[in-house]
């Protein structure tokens, strides 16, 4: 049993060896989302289909409207007001 697990291991290897940077950079967020539970949680997670209503689309057209204008609240305060920041 731990010998196949090696065989697959130095097999993982030489393919990873073998992968240009791109394809190297996607296999390593593929591996972390595997490794990290709560990533792999999120990417298995249901897509939302809660269908939009008139009212609240129309409150993110105010809201898109309102950072258009400038009015949006500056990263600082936020993190201020979360006790993140003095």
């Amino acid at each position: 049993m731990a010998q196949n697990s090696m065989d697959e291991t130095q097999k993982a290897q030489a393919l990873i060896k073998m992968l240009p940077p791109a394809q190297l950079a996607a296999v390593v967020r593929l591996l972390e989302t595997i490794l990290d539970p709560v990533a792999r949680s999120i990417a298995s997670a249901p897509v939302e289909d809660e269908e939009i209503t008139d009212e609240t689309a129309a409150e993110i057209d105010q809201s898109r409207e309102s950072l258009a204008r400038g009015e949006g609240i500056p990263h600082e305060e936020i993190l201020r007001e979360f006790g993140l920041k003095k």
